[in-house]
């Protein structure tokens, strides 16, 4: 017997099998699509480090969008599977029968977005904005806070001129003194900052009972074909929610978690700190409790969709709201 010809035989052999096994894994990797926008959270640190990968073995075709609305209508074609979305474009799109649900909140929007006012536009007070041009992004978060401060203030909506601009459509207006004020998020916020001033922001709105938040919707069927995959979705969330609860003190300008964060959600690193201390992120208890995904998240849905009906931006409102959200997830989480 030739030793020689047998070893390497076998060699091939083995050669071929780890071949074989490579490609069989390879087919059998699944791939999802998943959409999230601009804007500083802790989530976007566990993707910019792969932790969604890593967790779920799944290849992630990430797709940026500019709007809680277009993300809403690719989820409503099937285009991708799972998106980060604003309450309030939640709320219209259940509404309008697009078969999504509620998993996870990415966070309780405070300081991060906010009304900004031209410096020279001679607008010191609420009352100054009457005749003014405002820009937001139609249906989104900003928007129905905007809208929400607006009637506050005992403004209608007509005695402003409200333009439908995405954020990085604001930049370019601003720059052009086509507008004189905004609601928005980054990068539109800090540009606009850096010749104007803060009126109100969602933290105050909020406070006068008209609060937002962003949150991981997920399209039904993929979560019914997929629980395993969604379920280590929401923990990779909810690990780096907490993490930042722990460590966030330190990610400081020149941090790399500032600058993984500011590359993904177009923020200046310089205004990343704030901006994540300008929100609230609820653990994983605190998510699934019944102030949260446990009942009051499905009631702030209804009642901002309420507020967009009154407003004209939705057609109807459905009787209940709380088959949109979905708390088995984050409870999942929070016995671990």
């Amino acid at each position: 017997m030739n030793i020689k010809r047998v070893i390497n035989g076998l060699v091939a052999g083995a050669a071929l099998a780890s071949v074989l096994a490579s490609v069989q894994s390879s087919a059998q990797a699944e791939t999802v699509n998943i959409a999230y926008q601009y804007g500083a959270d802790p989530a976007k640190l566990a993707q910019a480090s792969a932790a969604y990968e890593k967790a779920t073995g799944w290849t992630i075709n990430w797709r940026r969008f500019d709007t809680g609305a277009d993300i809403v209508a690719a989820l409503a074609s099937g285009d991708i599977q799972i998106g980060d979305v604003g309450s309030s474009p939640f709320a219209a799109a259940v509404s309008r029968g697009v078969p999504i649900e509620a998993v996870v909140l990415n966070a309780l929007t405070g300081g991060s977005e906010a009304l900004v006012v031209r410096n020279g536009a001679h607008i010191d007070k609420p009352q100054d904005l009457i005749g003014k041009t405002i820009a937001t992004p139609y249906v989104s978060t900003a928007h129905y806070s905007l809208l929400a401060a607006l009637k506050h203030w005992g403004i209608k909506p007509g005695q402003v001129k409200i333009v439908n601009l995405g954020p990085t459509e604001i930049v370019a207006a601003w720059a052009r003194g086509d507008i004189d004020a905004a609601y928005t998020w980054d990068p539109a916020l800090g540009k606009a900052k850096e010749s104007g001033h803060v009126l109100v922001d969602s933290t105050q709105v909020g406070k006068w009972g008209s609060p937002t938040f962003d949150l991981w919707a997920v399209r039904k069927d993929f979560a019914q074909a997929h629980p395993e995959f969604v379920g280590k979705f929401v923990s990779v969330t909810l690990n780096a929610i907490s993490d930042y609860r722990q460590n966030g003190k330190s990610w400081h300008d020149g941090s790399s978690q500032v600058a993984a964060i500011s590359k993904l959600s177009g923020a200046n690193a310089s205004d990343v700190p704030e901006l994540l201390a300008g929100n609230v992120y609820p653990n994983a208890s605190e998510q699934a409790a019944p102030a949260l995904l446990g009942g009051g998240t499905a009631k702030a849905v209804a009642a901002t969709a309420n507020f967009l009906q009154e407003q004209k931006k939705i057609d109807h409102v459905l009787p209940d709201y709380s088959a949109s959200v979905t708390p088995q997830f984050v409870a999942a989480a929070a016995s671990k």
